[in-house]
């Protein structure tokens, strides 16, 4: 599986943006995250969708202003990112696994990374 992020770019702080992440394969069976990481800081969890019951988590300081979802036929995952903040400023990276129990909030669990794309939000 490869991914390919888009959609990132310049905001003002309370704008919105909408992130794609497509697979070039199927993503039947496959978990699907998006992570963040900010310069000079750790890659971080952002956003999860469950594979099969489709259930999606996120990191508490997205909470009511993020939305994951997926288009399965699309093989497409998408972040609505509502209300930015200038602490929002990060590379956004799409991730994939195998459907799996393990923590879903770990970089290290995940087998597939798409490039990233910029998100940068100005004061």
């Amino acid at each position: 599986v490869q991914l390919q992020a888009s959609g990132g770019g310049l905001v003002q702080a309370g704008d919105s943006l909408m992130l794609s992440c497509t697979a070039s394969g199927r993503t039947f069976n496959y978990d699907m995250a998006w992570f963040r990481q900010a310069p000079g800081k750790e890659r971080e969890f952002v956003a999860y969708s469950r594979w099969g019951n489709g259930n999606t988590y996120y990191a508490d300081f997205v909470k009511a202003r993020f939305t994951l979802s997926r288009d399965n036929a699309k093989n497409t995952m998408y972040l609505q990112m509502n209300s930015l903040k200038p602490e929002d400023t990060a590379v956004y990276y799409c991730a994939a696994r195998i459907a799996s129990v393990s923590n879903y909030y770990l970089a290290q669990s995940y087998n597939y990374w798409g490039q990233g794309t910029q998100v940068t939000v100005s004061s």
